[in-house]
């Protein structure tokens, strides 16, 4: 086909519009040069269209047009690995995440660029299916069914795409009263018309209160319509399950445990490398990003090859030598959970380094539990049994001796010391799947842990092997000074390629920077 449109997804959430006859819009393999409109036309079409979604999704774009150009924006590495390097529970052993883990970032920086460039090129991708797919349900193309699950899955994309965001570029819901201080623009509507790029630019951030209604509204959607139930797709429980999430940022303890109860088709795996030994078929698996020796984000990206192949990043003796995690807990079983070179440890969760296979854990089971174990402790009216026995679920398959080492009710005089328990076994559990960044932003101001900003850590580089020798907590030095709540470094700045071409945001920019 000749002149082609196509949306070059950089700067103003890329969505300026250029002529180009190489690669589809939605990045489609096999399919190239094809239009918006074909693209949807025919049902096999549709389903490469889908497909091509959840690839930007595994693979992103990084400065590159070539195949597995991308590092992994933003499901499928990248998410690991910058939301990993923001917190202090491991170590950049080299200059790979220097700038994220140091906090010395700025409106250049490829990784907070690229987050924001390929998480809007995601969404971009998503309202383009949501638009694309109800025309065909409407001409006759696929049934209301298929469509309907096609849709869902989309809105799940988006809903959790700007939530991923949200907690990079603003912050966290309780800053202000309501939540009524700047978020991130929402964008709902598929752009591929110079028109539709006239409107969109004129569409400011939304407030963090209205995109969390959207996020909720579109994950409630997303569990109405969708019926597959492959893990490597969006499920209706995948909705759920990210509901559990995202009302636990927002503080509504009531909804987490709502949600959470829904979820009755899972169970944990008897050991904690069970989601890792097979993470494509487990009971624990809700949601992951599938990559394939054919898709993948490549050396530069691919978990294995940047935790264990080429060992990036190791786990901090901060966590390593927390009391709170047992000596003899198998989550530090070498070989198994992690494995060691020249003393310091890394994790071995991600085990393919030759063809980068292993599955992007995004949430799976255990994390369903302790956010409904945190919500039973905080709600008006505690249900501490409850919430230790969730707790205990998921910390007691790690123990070696369940029957003396297990927590009881004597073990936490209130509510708070249970919290604390619940929040340090997230920090060991989905230690380097993720998490941490999470938990900080959301933990601001917290009533019961709060957290300060960005914890202070360990000098980047390589540790020395003494540091990880246990029996007392860390005391060493912590090269990377904490950078205080206050500090406008404590958010992402929008990418200096947005404000250049886009005067909504220009005057929008997180204040700083």
């Amino acid at each position: 086909m000749k002149n082609i449109k196509k949306i070059v997804y950089i700067s103003i959430i890329g969505l300026i519009l250029t002529s180009c006859s190489e690669d589809s819009l939605l990045d489609l393999s096999p399919i190239n040069n094809i239009s918006v409109n074909d693209a949807f036309s025919t049902p096999s079409l549709i389903e490469n269209s889908v497909n091509g979604m959840y690839n930007a999704a595994a693979v992103g774009q990084y400065n590159s047009t070539a195949p597995n150009g991308g590092r992994g924006y933003i499901w499928g590495a990248a998410f690991v690995q910058q939301n990993d390097n923001r917190g202090e529970d491991v170590v950049n052993t080299a200059t790979f995440y220097q700038l994220t883990y140091t906090g010395t970032y700025d409106a250049t920086t490829a990784n907070n660029v690229y987050y924001w460039v390929d998480g809007y090129r995601l969404i971009n991708r998503c309202n383009l299916v949501i638009e694309g797919v109800t025309n065909a349900v409407n001409s006759g193309i696929i049934s209301s069914a298929i469509g309907d699950n096609y849709i869902g899955q989309a809105k799940f994309l988006r809903a959790i795409t700007h939530f991923e965001l949200l907690i990079h570029f603003a912050r966290p819901y309780q800053f202000s009263p309501g939540g009524n201080h700047q978020g991130i623009p929402y964008r709902e509507v598929g752009v591929d018309t110079q028109t539709e790029i006239d409107s969109e630019l004129l569409k400011p951030r939304n407030s963090v209160s209205e995109c969390y209604d959207k996020v909720i509204a579109d994950l409630n959607e997303a569990e109405n319509l969708i019926t597959s139930t492959n893990l490597n797709y969006a499920s209706k429980n995948a909705a759920i399950a990210f509901k559990t999430r995202v009302y636990l940022h927002k503080r509504d303890w009531d909804n987490v445990i709502t949600e959470g109860n829904k979820l009755t088709s899972y169970t944990l795996t008897p050991t904690p490398d069970g989601p890792f030994t097979n993470s494509y078929s487990n009971t624990e698996s809700i949601f992951s990003i599938k990559h394939s020796a054919a898709v993948n984000p490549g050396v530069n990206g691919a978990l294995a090859s940047q935790y264990k192949r080429r060992l990036l990043v190791a786990i901090s003796p901060i966590i390593w030598r927390d009391p709170s995690w047992l000596a003899d807990d198998k989550r530090r079983e070498e070989g198994v959970m992690v494995h060691t070179s020249s003393g310091r440890k890394y994790t071995y969760k991600y085990k393919d380094e030759t063809n980068y296979t292993d599955a992007s854990p995004v949430i799976r089971y255990a994390e369903v539990l302790l956010n409904m174990a945190e919500a039973q402790a905080r709600k008006s009216s505690p249900d501490l049994t409850a919430s230790l026995n969730l707790l205990n679920q998921v910390r007691n398959r790690s123990l070696a001796d369940v029957t003396t080492q297990a927590y009881t009710s004597t073990s936490f005089t209130n509510a708070t010391a249970l919290v604390g328990a619940i929040l340090k076994e997230r920090r060991i559990e989905f230690l380097m799947e993720g998490r941490r960044w999470g938990d900080i932003h959301r933990l601001q101001g917290d009533d019961m842990h709060p957290i300060d900003g960005i914890p202070a850590k360990i000098a980047n580089g390589n540790p020395p092997a003494a540091d990880y020798t246990l029996g007392s907590p860390y005391t060493g030095a912590l090269g990377v000074a904490a950078i205080p709540g206050s500090d406008f470094k404590f958010l992402w700045p929008i990418p200096q390629i947005e404000i250049n071409v886009n005067p909504t945001l220009a005057d929008q920019q997180n204040p700083g920077w």
